[in-house]
């Protein structure tokens, strides 16, 4: 069999037609896998009908719903290329990703008919020739074509399979937290390895429900619904994440096992509500994109649900490492070691590795690392060197080969010649009970270099910037201790749930306090 990642929902739907596929919340729309294939092929057939082939760039600025899953799966066994745009991003800013990508199809939801109709107006600033509308019908602008009036007379027979192996797959474009985004291109056959390496080493069982709460925009809700196809996994989509909502789905879908980022979790358990609902199906839940806090895990496991860190990147398709449920305890702080058919190195900046508990950059190797980075062949230069991918995070390896992510090394602050770590800061800061939310950032200073500096959410208004200052205390070395300390009502965040700490830098410029 030949890969192709389009092609495994057939081969799903063949092996198991009596398995629920997708269920799409929002549209309250269950799929068995037959049902969710023809659908898919419905939407190939009319996108081919209307010219996409291979190689083709379709963008895709969709909330998660059925339409943004059939689009994916249908381009894939066309041999185009899907390009997910992030939807909370402005008009300015999608432009730039189009005219990158060539893209020449626009998918596009009801929710962002304010956007489209902007770029529209541009005329040829960007390579779109073709604006297909994925809301209400009777909504449609006149400049597009309705989804559902182009999808309900299409052809349900499968489609030929336009790629496969090393052909491109997608593209999918960096948050952009240090500067404009870069689209990282994946293959359906580095799509398939990262299923691989997952479905070797994590505990995903055939029939599980998994719950699918990231954005489809993210590596981590577009690989694992590949993930679920290939594994005969339930998928239950919600169309954006809601705190309380997760609970309610959790206990009403019987959800196995689900990805979540940290501030999702600590959102979800901040909910009084969380108490009413029965949340004994989950076996474990995975959580990644920034270092988990080690009151995050210790709080779930007092729930009895697992919360196994896990390292990836988009570069890496997802997966790189991951803590195991013998271990998450015993190794807390940890992202684990490498996945089964993953390598990871920690190594000093000439590539060289370095002993062990000793800090340095964490280095990649697989087969489900990125092709390259779109038209950036100087990016990907510096970025995919000697077979390994040089992740930009900065962690340390124990001597039973287990990773501990300290921060990115963009984030890392030197004062005084010494390195400090703000993941390691927030982590102590977090188990104040009056902070919600916590970043560090380096501000300038005259005589140490720089200073630490916290970003505080208050839950209590009557936290202070003294309480805060004193709190770390005797947990952390006084070179470790912010020097000073802002509030704000709500820390900017990327849509996976980073801190955007380049924006902090530039709110808070200093100088540092001496």
């Amino acid at each position: 069999m030949r890969i192709n990642i389009g092609g495994f929902l057939a081969k799903r739907a063949m092996m198991s037609p009596g398995m629920e596929g997708l269920y799409d919340v929002e549209n309250d729309l269950r799929l068995t896998y037959p049902q969710f294939n023809a659908r898919v092929n419905k939407t190939a057939n009319f996108l081919a009908a209307r010219g996409v082939k291979k190689g083709d760039r379709v963008a895709l600025l969709m909330m998660n719903s059925s339409e943004f899953v059939e689009s994916f799966l249908a381009l894939a066994k066309l041999g185009a290329i899907t390009v997910p745009l992030n939807w909370r991003l402005v008009p300015d800013e999608l432009e730039f990703i189009l005219k990158d990508s060539g893209s020449t199809t626009l998918i596009f939801g009801g929710d962002f008919q304010g956007n489209v109709d902007e770029l529209h107006a541009r005329g040829d600033k960007t390579d779109l020739s073709d604006w297909i509308f994925a809301g209400p019908p009777q909504h449609c602008p006149d400049y597009a074509q309705s989804y559902t009036a182009l999808f309900e007379p299409a052809s349900d027979t499968e489609p030929d399979y336009g790629a496969f192996e090393d052909d491109t797959l997608y593209i999918m474009y960096t948050s952009g937290t240090t500067g404009l985004p870069k689209g990282v291109v994946h293959s359906h056959a580095t799509t398939y390895w990262a299923v691989a390496t997952v479905s070797a080493t994590a505990d995903m069982r055939l029939g599980d429900r998994y719950l699918l709460s990231l954005p489809m925009f993210h590596v981590g809700a577009l690989f694992p619904l590949v993930m679920a196809i290939h594994n005969g996994t339930s998928c239950v989509m919600q169309r954006s994440f809601d705190p309380v909502r997760t609970w309610q789905i959790i206990q009403d879908e019987k959800i196995d096992v689900a990805l979540f980022v940290p501030a999702m979790l600590n959102f979800m358990l901040q909910a009084p509500e969380r108490e009413q609902f029965d949340y004994s199906s989950l076996r474990w839940v995975q959580c990644g994109a920034a270092p988990v806090p080690d009151h995050l895990v210790l709080s779930y496991d007092e729930l009895g649900i697992p919360v196994l860190q896990i390292f990836g990147q988009t570069e890496s398709c997802g997966p790189a490492c991951l803590v195991g449920l013998d271990k998450y305890r015993e190794k807390l702080g940890s992202t684990g070691p490498a996945f089964f058919h993953t390598d990871v190195i920690i190594a000093d900046e000439d590539g060289n590795e370095v002993p062990r508990g000793t800090p340095g950059e964490l280095l990649i190797r697989s087969k489900h690392n990125m092709v390259e980075y779109w038209n950036r062949p100087d990016a990907t230069a510096s970025t995919l060197r000697n077979g390994w991918l040089w992740s930009g995070d900065i962690a340390i390896m124990d001597d039973d080969g287990y990773v501990f992510i300290q921060d990115r090394s963009k984030d890392m602050i030197i004062s005084g010649g010494e390195n400090i770590y703000p993941a390691e800061i927030e982590g102590v800061l977090l188990t104040h009970p009056k902070i919600r939310e916590v970043a560090v950032i380096g501000q300038p200073s005259e005589k140490w270099g720089e200073s630490p500096l916290a970003v505080v959410v208050k839950a209590d208004p009557s936290l202070t910037a003294e309480e805060v200052l004193g709190y770390g205390e005797g947990k952390l070395s006084r070179f470790k201790l912010p020097k000073a300390v802002e509030f704000m009502d709500e820390i900017p965040r990327n849509p996976t749930g980073k801190v955007l700490k380049r924006i902090l830098r530039e709110d808070y410029p200093g100088p540092a306090p001496e």
